[in-house]
């Protein structure tokens, strides 16, 4: 068992060091990404200067005092902020074998982004459009060849396959049918089973819809919560779970046959605990863990790993009083060690072992933060919540993995893995505090 642990942790740690290099190579850029602003304020002068015609001046001052100015932002745990949507971003997916990112915005765009240019000069990302419509959510398939989206004004999902042209470049075809429409209420999330054999839909009513993916409705989940705030997949595929108007978070099975069949929907377990509606809910990446964040002002950590076929119910491991609000949103990182939770425009970072907050961002965009998402790997934490995204050093993740080593150096008994140990402890203390201590942007 320790030395599985320790492998885990020394693949966890090489991570970081890479991370923390290239970190340092980036620097200057953002201080020349914030001046972008000025410059093209100037540029817009001078063509107003030089106009012959009075009326196209006044035009022009107009418009420049209408253009909002760009939201500015810094941390020291902001690594870097993808800019490229001309619109406000509203989802965000990572695909399962880590190397996209997949966002969607109201400017008819789905953008692909490649997660080794995180730290990069330049985030180069490719452009799906969606015609006539726009993307309101985002979802990668399990082989990460396709995304379905969910359209604004068509109501129903489209999919689009990605694939390489013959100059290796990825390009994108859009499915020949949407989906039908079958939801009567506004949407809230979609997603596609890890095991690629269902797909989600959710609604603001108490609908869940469980479609194969060729878009037939395999079942109907009526929640009975009165209104729906959340629901999601389980990364396992196996569960679907929602939350809303009621304290309890509800989970299902959704069961298929030994031959691929799909059979039924099932009651699996509940999460019981909180004394007012629940906002939203995560899992951990093996789906033994979830985490929820309530109208009562805390959250709380479930152990999810029990025997829900013979009635064993999950176990409350933690509650932490926390600032939320209406559309709050709330990630667990992969390991489970690391809880995210946002509240309007800012976001609170807790050790989910211990509660302790670590990170407060105030201001993190310049309007209520839409999506959370850590990455499969659990280096970085992604936010929307207007044209930018923001990428975020998970460093809270990697304390907690120094001190979960620190622990098992207190129980180490052979020699060799005490100095193994204790040479990992220094090396990750000493990129950890390169990070902190580099200039803020």
């Amino acid at each position: 068992m320790e030395v599985a642990a320790l492998g885990a942790l020394t693949l966890l740690l090489g991570a970081l060091v890479i991370l923390v290099a290239l970190a340092l190579g980036k620097r200057k850029d953002e201080i020349r990404e914030e001046n972008e602003p000025a410059t093209e304020s100037v540029a817009e002068s001078s063509v107003g200067k030089s106009s012959a015609s009075k009326k196209q001046k006044q035009e022009k001052q107009r418009s420049r005092k209408d253009k909002p100015s760009q939201h500015s932002f810094s941390h020291p745990l902001l690594a870097s902020s993808l800019k490229g949507h001309s619109g406000n971003v509203t989802c965000l997916d990572f695909s399962s074998n880590g190397k996209y990112l997949a966002s969607c915005a109201d400017d008819r765009t789905v953008r692909i982004w490649s997660t080794k240019d995180f730290l990069e000069r330049e985030h180069k990302c490719l452009r799906a459009n969606v015609e006539l419509d726009h993307a309101l959510l985002v979802r990668f398939s399990p082989d990460s060849r396709a995304f379905i989206t969910w359209l604004a004004n068509g109501d129903t999902i489209r999919i689009f396959k990605m694939f390489k042209k013959d100059d290796s470049t990825l390009s994108f075809k859009v499915a020949a049918e949407d989906f039908s429409q079958k939801h009567k209420a506004s949407i809230l999330n979609i997603g596609i089973a890890e095991t690629g054999k269902f797909i989600m839909s959710a609604s603001t009513d108490t609908t869940i819809h469980i479609w194969d993916l060729k878009g037939e409705l395999l079942a109907t989940i009526n929640t009975n919560q009165m209104t729906n705030s959340y629901a999601m997949i389980s990364p396992c595929g196996r569960f679907v779970a929602a939350c809303g108007f009621t304290p309890d978070v509800k989970v299902w099975e959704v069961c298929f046959g030994k031959a691929g069949e799909f059979k039924e929907v099932t009651r699996a377990f509940d999460l019981k605990g909180h004394s007012a509606g629940v906002h939203a809910f995560a899992f951990s990446n093996n789906s033994h863990r979830m985490v929820t964040v309530s109208k009562d002002g805390t959250w709380k950590l479930w152990n999810t790993d029990v025997e829900y076929k013979k009635q064993q119910d999950p176990y409350l491991l933690k509650t932490v009083p926390c600032a939320s609000s209406e559309g709050s949103r709330v990630a667990l990182s992969p390991d489970g060690r690391v809880v995210a939770i946002s509240d309007g425009s800012n976001l609170a970072l807790y050790n989910a072992a211990s509660g302790e907050l670590e990170e407060e961002l105030r201001s993190v965009h310049s309007e209520d933060i839409t999506d959370l998402r850590f990455d499969i790997n659990g280096r970085f934490l992604v936010s929307s919540g207007d044209k930018a995204i923001r990428v975020f050093h998970n460093t809270p993740g990697y304390r907690a993995a120094i001190r979960d080593m620190q622990d098992m150096l207190k129980k180490a008994q052979n020699e060799a893995m005490k100095q193994r140990l204790q040479q990992q402890i220094t090396e990750a203390q000493s990129a950890l505090d390169t990070v902190l201590s580099a200039p803020i942007h």
